[in-house]
């Protein structure tokens, strides 16, 4: 993880193409420190990886460019545009899933493949959506973890965009399926 110094540095480091991340935080505060450790241990070895970091006491240019109002929060890019903004401390587990999922589709579009973006919606409660993890982990299928019972945010746009509030939730390449619906599954996924 590489420390920016100002907006215009992240976007000539990040590039416009492929996956990148940027931690925006502030020093001295809790859930910052938790936040840059389990983004550190996640992405430790990730050298293809862009991820990068900028104190917002220190970098005051980056968070008025992408509405960021409360620290920490994880900026991801793709192609250069903003998609998703994760806020708070999440589990090196979820940090560690984005890596190994930005790796996958690195090597996917290395080969000529076209990577499928997964992100599963759960709780740690929930039967469901730990069978549906493992399954998709036997397949081989990389995903992103969002636990909605410590992300509200998260919870809140999974019930704008599917208009449930059940879990398991997954989004594949932006289309949702509520719960485990193997057959469905497989069809967006492309598994036999």
């Amino acid at each position: 993880m590489e420390n920016i110094g100002s907006h215009s540095e992240f976007i000539s480091k990040a590039g416009k193409t492929g996956k990148s991340f940027l931690l925006l935080y502030k020093s001295g505060n809790e859930q910052s420190q938790c936040a840059l450790n389990a983004m550190a241990d996640a992405f430790a070895g990730a050298d293809d990886t862009a991820v990068f970091a900028a104190d917002v006491a220190v970098v005051r240019d980056i968070h008025p460019v992408y509405g960021v109002t409360t620290v920490p929060s994880l900026l991801i890019f793709e192609s250069g545009n903003l998609t998703s903004v994760i806020k708070g401390c999440q589990g090196s587990d979820f940090y560690k899933a984005m890596a190994e999922n930005a790796i996958y589709r690195a090597k996917a579009q290395a080969e000529g493949k076209a990577p499928k973006s997964v992100t599963v919606y759960s709780t740690p409660t929930c039967s469901w959506c730990n069978t549906l993890k493992t399954w998709l982990r036997k397949n081989n299928i990389p995903f992103t973890d969002v636990d909605i019972s410590r992300n509200q945010s998260a919870a809140e746009e999974l019930v704008r965009r599917s208009g449930q509030q059940g879990v398991p939730q997954t989004d594949i390449n932006g289309e949702i399926v509520v719960g485990f619906d193997q057959k469905k599954l497989k069809e967006l996924l492309e598994i036999n």
